[in-house]
């Protein structure tokens, strides 16, 4: 073999180790990718009810596919935060091809992340989650009285939701929480 071959088997046993490491790491902090259902987007837009300009987070948004509806069918800003190295370079490559530009992807833990401008957030994480008892109280810590949370599939234990839509028994539960109805 000669050098360019070493090297470049070299790199892409160093990139498979890290974006390997990284799906593991975003698998461990929120949930493993399981992706939202195409049927479901309109469901989950309905339930954020966003008007123009607002602002809609998807936390750990894998490919990124419920901040690209949201962004193309909606006249509010989109931000996707993703843990995972290879879902997020999807989520950039992605990104070229949308129909508005309101759009954007951040490489970045949620944990790191502002959240007090945020209208409405959509969220997949597992309930027996070590973290979402963090997560849960960094939403009512940053969230403005009058935002909107979106969780797919599991409840937020200890909150009241405002709508449990699950329109037929093969649908999966889309829970809508309205952080000014919260008595925490």
């Amino acid at each position: 073999m000669n050098f360019v071959t070493i090297s470049m088997n070299i790199f892409l046993l160093i990139f498979l180790v890290i974006c390997s490491s990284s799906i593991a790491l975003a698998s461990y902090s929120l949930a493993p990718w399981v992706p939202t259902r195409k049927k479901d987007l309109e469901r989950i837009s309905q339930l954020a009810n966003l008007k123009a300009g607002e602002v809609f987070y998807d936390l750990g948004c894998g490919d990124g596919r419920v901040a690209i509806y949201i962004n193309d069918n909606y006249q509010a800003k989109a931000i996707g935060l993703e843990l995972a190295l290879p879902f997020y370079l999807i989520c950039k490559m992605r990104q070229l091809f949308s129909k508005n530009k309101n759009l954007s992807f951040k490489f970045k833990n949620l944990f790191k992340e502002n959240l007090s401008k945020a209208d409405a957030i959509y969220i997949f994480a597992q309930s027996r989650n070590k973290l979402k008892g963090k997560i849960i109280k960094k939403l009512k810590n940053e969230l403005k009285t009058n935002a909107r949370v979106i969780t797919y599939a599991f409840p937020i234990e200890g909150w009241q939701p405002v709508i449990a839509d699950k329109p037929a028994e093969k649908d999966i539960t889309i829970y809508l929480y309205k952080i000014d109805s919260l008595n925490n």
